[in-house]
């Protein structure tokens, strides 16, 4: 049985990440891995640079990012309010998440940005084609919801968890 990170950062996740790309892939071959996805904090600044050297490499990459979601709108930016967010990790599953997932990188940055560059589910749903999410970390909504034994807001829809 084979075994893959699907949640990874590099040193472009700033304060969260150290490895470098080279290193990443090293390690992932060295551990037998024959994929592995980059997801880095709000950005895919170190998509392109994957890409090419894991293929180079013989090491099938999954781009994506591990978003940050507001809990209200991302136009919202109210202190002690909208400072607060979940991590949501998105996968491209094809060329077309591969797209999405380049449109909500850069909402999050140009229009989301309070503290971190935002998004939120009305411009997931938007941009949800051809994307994977995953639960993430502790820092998730559903981690969270759990551990606070919460109910999740949003609707479940299959294909595409809670969004």
């Amino acid at each position: 049985m084979s075994f893959v990170h699907l949640h990874t950062h590099s040193h472009y996740s700033l304060l969260d990440g150290l490895a470098k790309i080279d290193d990443l892939i090293s390690e992932a071959l060295a551990l037998g891995m024959n994929s592995l996805a980059l997801t880095d904090h709000g950005n895919m600044h170190g998509a392109v640079e994957f890409y090419k050297k894991s293929k180079k490499a013989g090491l099938k990459p999954i781009i994506g990012m591990e978003a940050y979601l507001a809990k209200r709108k991302l136009t919202d930016k109210q202190p002690n309010i909208d400072d607060k967010r979940y991590h949501l990790v998105l996968l491209a599953e094809n060329n077309q998440g591969y797209k999405n997932l380049m449109k909500l990188a850069t909402v999050a940055s140009l229009e989301g940005f309070y503290y971190k560059p935002r998004i939120d589910k009305e411009i997931l749903r938007k941009h949800s084609q051809g994307l994977i999410a995953l639960s993430s970390c502790l820092s998730g909504e559903i981690p969270r919801a759990l551990l606070n034994r919460d109910q999740i807001s949003g609707n479940l829809r299959p294909g595409f968890f809670f969004y």
